[in-house]
């Protein structure tokens, strides 16, 4: 444990952060796949009034799942970041010892409402059909799936601005100090890494979301989910956001 209260172990490298990334974007593929199965199902996120329930059934589902999950440990995993933290039950399993990677004063940057808010009110437009089909739970049930593999993609921001921070501390303390948030994002960006992700999500989205045959014909360019909307996702959302939470997590690092 160095002095500042971070572990100096060396399970976090920017090479597995890298490789825990690339294992993250199958999840958040494959969970959007699973979403697109249902319409938009409008009801679920914006009636109140649906079944007695006060607020939407989305908000209903997570709420819950997170509560229930937070019992057995979830949330204790400094990786997971819940979307209700004030409706958290306490854990009933005996701690775990995670690895305390991320510096205190900062490990609470949280965008997790951004999160939501793009989910919801633009992504879903656009990998769901229009229509309603009142399967209400289930489209429900793959929402929180999705939102909470974009929420840990994304907070891993933070462990990635810890790691380069560590790597290159003289680079990042004077711009920390100067609380100079443009040129923190300069020096954590990087066009070339960036848009070979993005390049990367969108063939995954072709390969996993195509129409297996038995056949060797090659695919009739009808996929469950489009690729393009899955390259968006990265070059709109999730790098952005990503980015973001490296920079206020790096400007709180000297705190």
């Amino acid at each position: 444990m160095d002095s500042d209260g971070t572990n100096t172990s060396t399970t976090f490298t920017l090479d597995s952060i890298r490789d825990t990334l690339v294992r993250q974007e199958d999840t958040i593929i494959f969970s959007l796949i699973e979403r697109a199965k249902f319409p938009l199902n409008w009801k679920a996120y914006h009636a109140k009034d649906v079944h007695g329930f006060a607020s939407t059934i989305l908000d209903f589902v997570v709420r819950d799942s997170e509560s229930l999950q937070a019992k057995v440990g979830r949330y204790e995993n400094p990786e997971e970041l819940p979307f209700f933290p004030e409706d958290l039950q306490q854990p009933l399993v005996p701690p775990y010892n995670f690895p305390q990677i991320l510096y205190p004063a900062a490990a609470s940057v949280n965008v997790s409402k951004t999160i939501w808010d793009v989910y919801v009110n633009q992504l879903l437009q656009l990998i769901a059909a229009e229509g309603d089909d009142g399967n209400y739970a289930s489209a429900a049930a793959c929402d929180l799936v999705c939102l909470q593999a974009l929420s840990r993609r994304i907070h891993y921001g933070r462990f990635v601005a810890e790691v380069k921070f560590r790597g290159a501390p003289s680079d990042y303390e004077p711009l920390i100090r100067a609380k100079d948030k443009d040129a923190l994002m300069t020096l954590l960006t990087d066009t070339n890494v960036e848009e070979m992700v993005k390049e990367r999500v969108k063939k995954k989205a072709m390969i996993f979301g195509q129409n297996v045959t038995l056949n060797d014909t090659a695919s009739d360019g009808n996929y469950k989910v489009d690729p393009m909307v899955v390259y968006r996702l990265y070059d709109e959302w999730v790098i952005p956001l990503t980015k973001d939470v490296e920079v206020e997590y790096l400007l709180r690092r000297l705190d």
